[in-house]
């Protein structure tokens, strides 16, 4: 126990990583762990692989890696599981994808061809330009619900492992406003039971996650477990939860870029974003209603970092707009592009432009690493419900009820710094700076 009253459990045993979806994200996550196993490559990205945090005064010089400083799992004691609507093993499926290369994949094959997915719940009514046999079926959605929970203990047995943690890569689901069944766990449960049109397919492994005293995580804009009614559940099995929607591509950059302009209080008359992508991701934000639920992840960045009700004469009159083209022949290797019209002193204009060649997998993947250890840590510190700290993985965060979300990159990660220190009994950082102080008082 340290002295901040935590006590973190050690890190013993295996984690098995539960992902619905076995897409482009997971399988590039899944081979991307097999080949850091082997030494074929670093794992780029992670913060919880390549990151250090300061300890203490600048002076000490303690700047451990992060994973040496608090007891996460060691990626050699990772194992997969996932579901998914088509049939493809792991292997099959990244080759479809055609993220990563063919002699790179050769040479996890045999470890991709190990997972094999479950079948999925399914629903085209939330995803309409997808289709596939391979799904579950039932009388009642709680009879999927009960499927997946045994999934989910099959497979925690199969492995071996001592923990799971479930990350949703599945496809963004078409838009969902909060309505009266997900108000609280009973209703949620009753309109489970009666097919209610207004619970997703993600709400439903998010459910059964959470039954199973699993941590979830939401890496697609769906409401998913951001209801009260999965709130109330998480909260009440003890379950660390977080999303919603992996910060990647465009929104990273909007995320490093605006606190920047703000941070001078430069100001912003227009931010004018579009993107072509052509992968499985691409082609069903294709769909209007997938697309709305994307679209509201992605415009609610700026206004939560700007606050154009705090400073009107910069952001009061900012136009936002943000459009994704569906484009086959891209494939994974998404293009966004950005002006950003901003304005100086005396109120003279310039512009930004910014041309992002990126590869959504590729910026992914690591989150899901990332969070996957990173929740099991929270779980195994007694932590429960939303996670802000993870804000920054995400490009909509989950926030408390009347607590506005963070979207400061910056912020973001001082928050998940400190609550690494405070978890660990260090004494979190304010930056303040101590000379700064005693140069005032030998002043004074």
């Amino acid at each position: 126990m340290t002295d901040k009253g935590f006590t973190v459990q050690p890190a013993d045993g295996g984690l098995i990583v539960l992902l619905p979806g076995l897409g482009a994200v997971s399988t590039t996550f899944i081979a991307g762990i097999h080949a850091i196993r082997k030494g074929l490559a670093a794992p780029v990205g992670s913060v919880t692989q390549m990151g250090t945090i300061r300890l203490g005064k600048r002076t000490e010089g303690r700047t451990p890696l992060i994973r040496d400083f608090v007891p996460i799992v060691p990626i050699e004691n990772l194992s997969f599981a996932g579901w998914d609507l088509f049939e493809d093993d792991a292997y099959t499926a990244a080759q479809k994808a055609g993220v990563l290369e063919p002699a790179l994949l050769d040479q996890v094959r045999e470890e991709l061809e190990a997972v094999r997915p479950m079948p999925a719940v399914f629903d085209r009514d939330f995803v309409k330009k997808l289709d596939g046999s391979y799904v579950k079926s039932g009388a009642t959605k709680m009879d999927l619900a009960d499927q997946l929970i045994e999934d989910i203990e099959r497979s925690r047995e199969a492995s071996g492992a001592a923990r799971a943690v479930m990350i949703w890569c599945g496809s963004t689901e078409t838009f969902l406003a909060e309505a009266p069944v997900h108000r609280d766990l009973e209703t949620f449960e009753a309109g489970l039971r009666n097919n209610s049109p207004d619970i997703a397919p993600s709400m439903i492994y998010a459910y059964a996650a959470l039954k199973c005293g699993v941590p979830y995580a939401n890496g697609a804009p769906n409401l998913s477990a951001d209801i009260p009614a999965l709130r109330e559940l998480a909260s009440a099995n003890g379950v660390p939860v977080g999303g919603k929607d992996f910060k990647t591509g465009q929104t990273l950059m909007k995320t490093i870029l605006a606190p920047g302009l703000k941070a001078r209080m430069l100001g912003l008359s227009g931010w004018f974003s579009t993107n072509i992508l052509g992968n499985r991701d691409g082609e069903v934000l294709d769909d209007p209603g997938s697309f709305k639920t994307k679209e509201e992840s992605k415009l609610s960045v700026l206004e939560y970092i700007l606050q154009p009700d705090m400073y009107p004469e910069l952001y009061g009159d900012l136009y936002h707009k943000v459009r994704i083209n569906y484009y086959p022949p891209r494939r994974d290797n998404k293009e966004g592009w950005d002006n950003i019209d901003i304005f100086g002193w005396l109120g003279y204009e310039m512009q930004i432009k910014v041309d992002f060649l990126c590869r959504d997998s590729i910026l992914a993947a690591p989150l899901v690493l990332d969070l996957a250890l990173f929740l099991d840590l929270a779980s195994r510190a007694g932590l429960r419900g939303i996670q802000e700290w993870l804000s920054f993985f995400f490009k909509s965060p989950m926030s408390p009820p009347g607590v506005y979300p963070e979207h400061d990159l910056f912020i973001q990660r001082k928050k998940l710094t400190n609550t690494l220190r405070y978890l660990m009994g260090e004494e979190v950082i304010s930056h303040l700076g101590e000379y700064t102080l005693e140069t005032r008082e030998t002043s004074d």
